[in-house]
C-alpha cells in the first residue's frame, strides 16, 4: 500500500463504459500510426515459450516466469516479453531491412510490485525491424525514438479531439539525456529521483545507455544482457503531473551483436547462455541485427486518458486493501 498514490481530489474525466470506447479508439489508431511510421506488420505472437529456448525475457535479469508442464512438455514459461522471439521471428519470415514486425503481446509478471502503474498483466506491442549492422548506431537510435515520438503527438492530437475534456500535455520534442549525464547532475540521487527531475524539467526524455555500470559503479537501472546492447539503448519516459512522477512508457535498444552480446554475458555471469539456442545462432552470425522494443498499451490509455491507476485501464487483480483505499478515493478499477 506504500506504493499507491491517491492524486487530491481525484475525478476520472471519462466514466466507467466511455473510458472502454476510448480504450479501443486509443489502441486502434496507435498501433496502426506505429506499424506505419517503423514499416512494421502485426504478427502472431506466443503467450509461454520452452525453458530450455532461451527466448524468454529476463527483464532486469532477477525476474522469475510463471511455467507449468503439460502432458509432452517438461516446462514451459509464460512470457515476460517477446525481446528474442521477434528477432528470431525475422530470421524465420526472411524480411528485409528497414522493416519489421510489431505483436500485440499479453504476458504475466508475477514479481512485480503492484502499484498506480504496475500490474500482474502485462499488454504491450512489442515491435522489431532489421537494420544493417553499419546503422547501430547512436544516431540511428536517436531517429527512431523520434519517429516513435510523432506517433505519440498524432496520439494526443486524435484522442483529446475525440474527448475534449482530455488536455494536451506533451512538449514539441523529446529531449536526449544518458543515465551517466544524470548521474553528473544529480550525484547524491537515486536514479528514479534522477527521471523525475528530468522529465518534470523536460516533459518528455529519452534517458540512454541502461543496464551497465555508471562511474558510482551503480547501474541507472537492470537490464537482461542478452537482448538490448547497453550502450544503444533507454527508455521513452514522460512527466505524469497527475501522479508527480516519471512515467516510463517503452524500453527499447538496438540489439546485440556478436561482441556486445559476449561481453555482456561475460559481466553478468551468464556465460552458460552461450549454448542456449538463440544465442548460438546470435554468436555465429545467423541472425540479423535489428533494433527493437516494448510500448506499454496500458500505461498509453493511463497516460492520454488521465487516469490515476493502471487498473482502470486494464483488469487485474489488486490486494483487497488497496482495492478499498481506490473506492474511497473515486478510483473506478476495471
Amino acid at each position: 500500500m506504500k506504493k499507491l498514490i491517491i492524486p487530491k481530489d481525484y475525478t476520472a474525466k471519462l466514466p466507467l463504459f466511455e473510458t472502454e470506447i476510448a480504450i479501443k479508439e486509443l489502441k486502434d489508431f496507435f498501433q496502426v500510426s506505429l506499424s506505419k511510421e517503423l514499416s512494421l506488420t502485426r504478427v502472431s505472437a506466443p503467450l509461454f515459450v520452452r525453458s530450455e529456448s532461451g527466448l524468454n525475457d529476463d527483464l532486469s535479469g532477477l525476474e522469475t516466469a510463471v511455467s507449468f508442464s503439460t502432458d509432452h512438455e517438461k516446462e514451459v514459461q509464460i512470457v515476460h516479453s517477446l525481446a528474442k522471439w521477434k528477432r528470431m521471428a525475422l530470421h524465420r519470415y526472411g524480411i528485409k531491412p528497414y522493416n519489421g514486425l510489431y505483436a500485440d503481446m499479453n504476458a504475466i509478471r508475477k514479481c512485480e510490485e503492484l502499484s498506480n502503474i504496475h500490474s500482474l498483466y502485462v499488454d504491450q506491442w512489442d515491435w522489431e525491424k532489421i537494420i544493417p549492422k553499419e546503422a547501430r548506431t547512436p544516431e540511428k537510435l536517436e531517429d527512431i525514438v523520434r519517429r516513435i515520438y510523432r506517433v505519440f503527438k498524432e496520439t494526443e492530437e486524435y484522442i483529446t479531439g475525440l474527448y475534449p475534456a482530455l488536455d494536451k500535455k506533451l512538449p514539441e520534442d523529446i529531449t536526449f539525456i544518458s543515465s551517466q549525464e544524470l548521474e553528473d547532475r544529480y550525484p547524491d540521487s537515486t536514479p528514479k529521483e534522477r527521471e523525475d527531475y528530468a522529465a518534470k524539467e523536460y516533459g518528455a526524455v529519452f534517458i540512454s545507455k541502461i543496464g551497465g555500470a555508471l562511474k558510482s559503479g551503480e547501474k541507472h537501472d537492470g537490464r537482461a544482457p542478452d537482448y538490448d546492447d547497453w550502450e544503444l539503448n533507454g527508455d521513452i519516459i514522460f512527466w505524469n503531473d497527475l501522479l508527480q512522477r516519471a512515467f516510463e512508457l517503452s524500453s527499447m535498444g538496438i540489439r546485440v551483436d556478436e561482441d556486445s552480446l559476449a561481453k555482456q554475458l561475460e559481466i553478468a555471469g551468464c556465460t552458460e547462455r552461450r549454448e542456449l539456442p538463440f544465442h548460438k545462432m546470435l554468436l555465429e552470425g545467423e541472425l540479423p541485427y535489428t533494433v527493437g522494443g516494448g510500448i506499454g498499451q496500458s500505461r498509453i490509455c493511463m497516460f492520454f486518458l488521465e487516469k490515476a491507476h493502471i487498473g482502470e485501464v486494464q483488469s487485474s487483480l489488486w490486494p483487497e486493501e488497496m482495492v478499498k483505499a481506490c473506492e474511497e478515493a473515486g478510483i473506478e478499477l476495471l
